[in-house]
């Protein structure tokens, strides 16, 4: 069965498309362990901040977190079909296989089409714990120009170097796509993925929102530069590579994760509170 009959098999056994409102869930706190509880509080916090930084697509596009294995069988987490990511709420969220099928349960539904991109990436990447996929405008202007990203800011050089691409082969729907998108983003921690988006991944979720942070700010100002009449200037590789070591700690593990992410957890707090309901 491919991903688009069983898309149509699932929304056909939901009746009327009726998506709870996930505020009026029972809390799964207490009821999975600690640890699944924790990784669906960050996940929550995440897409509500992408949100909150105004790149989410509606309802479209997907953050994923692995959870720890459940008799040797992998486990993730991903978002339900039909809820914004501005009210996503830990109890909310859908435990899923390799597939994107459910396997626990739930109200809601999952786009298993949307899976494909992130399973390929959690099933080759032992560091990939979160993978975060957008849908930005600037992210998916800079994914159609030729030569891609520019080094023509500092955000850029910080994440340039490590930017992998993807040629666009439609909507990911096709499972055979996963071994070229793993091909093709190597050991990298950012994917640009050709006339569609961006992609990051990391060891938890702090740190795939901070490299989507600098890759985002990277590409708005990409596009921003080249609405001068002349060409902007771009650094040289070897500058590059340098503002590229100088930031490195951003992305190291107990230092960007430990040093931005509390500020944001506590600006959601006061922006959107309840996403660990």
């Amino acid at each position: 069965m491919n991903a688009q009959t069983k898309m149509a098999e699932t929304l056909g056994r939901a009746p009327g498309f009726d998506i709870p409102d996930p505020r009026s869930l029972p809390s799964l706190k207490g009821k999975v362990p600690a640890e699944e509880w924790r990784l669906r509080c960050e996940l929550a916090a995440t897409y509500r901040l992408v949100a909150m930084y105004g790149w989410d697509d509606m309802i479209f596009t997907h953050i994923s977190v692995r959870l720890p294995a459940e008799n040797g069988a992998e486990r993730f987490l991903l978002n339900p079909y039909g809820l914004f990511f501005e009210e996503m709420t830990a109890s909310a969220l859908v435990k899923v296989d390799l597939q994107g099928n459910a396997v626990q349960e739930t109200p809601y539904f999952t786009n298993p089409a949307g899976f494909t991109i992130h399973s390929a990436l959690h099933m080759s990447r032992e560091d990939a714990h979160c993978v975060m996929h957008v849908h930005t405008p600037h992210g998916v202007a800079v994914s159609a120009q030729q030569d891609g990203l520019k080094r023509y800011s500092q955000f850029a050089m910080i994440v340039h170097d490590d930017v992998a691409y993807h040629d666009y082969e439609g909507i990911a729907t096709d499972l055979d796509e996963r071994g070229r998108l793993v091909r093709d983003i190597g050991h990298h921690g950012f994917l640009i993925l050709r006339n569609h988006g961006t992609l990051t991944v990391g060891a938890n979720c702090a740190t795939a929102f901070l490299r989507m942070y600098f890759l985002e700010q990277a590409c708005r100002a990409q596009i921003l530069a080249q609405s001068d009449t002349k060409p902007p200037r771009e650094e040289p590789p070897a500058m590059g590579a340098k503002v590229m070591q100088q930031g490195a700690p951003a992305f190291a593990a107990g230092f960007g994760d430990n040093l931005a992410w509390p500020g944001l957890m506590r600006k959601l707090a006061r922006v959107n509170p309840g996403c660990d309901q």
